[in-house]
């Protein structure tokens, strides 16, 4: 499976993305699909996890209210849309697929398929 991230860009404070995940060679369907993100000198840290039927939608604190992870299974797609960005949120995302069917982790050890990670630089 490959997994090819876009979207990421500069953008001032305030201002929107919207964030693709594309799978090919392989396929989404029945794997939870999460957002991560990694800033210079941090760990890298789940931003978003949809599950593997869409029922359930996580977001860590900091995102809550502000960004929205969709997923479209038709095209193997999953999407994150980041509203109200701040300069905190400056770092490169990175998609990925959970390891294991019809799971939830939040464990970034048990995403074995990544994305190749976009920027995102937030000025304020």
């Amino acid at each position: 499976v490959q997994l090819q991230a876009s979207g990421g860009g500069l953008v001032q404070a305030g201002g929107s993305l919207r964030l693709s995940c594309v799978a090919s060679e392989g396929t989404f369907t029945n794997y939870a699909v999460g957002w991560f993100r990694q800033a210079p000198g941090n760990e890298r840290e789940y931003v978003a996890i949809i599950t593997w039927n869409a029922g359930r939608i996580y977001y860590t604190s900091s995102v809550q209210g502000r960004f929205t992870i969709s997923r479209d299974n038709a095209k193997n797609t999953v999407y994150l849309q980041m509203n109200s960005l701040k300069p905190e949120d400056t770092a490169i995302y990175y998609c990925a697929r959970d390891a294991a069917r019809w799971r939830t982790s939040f464990r970034r050890y048990e995403y074995d398929y990544w994305g190749q990670g976009t920027l995102v630089t937030v000025s304020s």
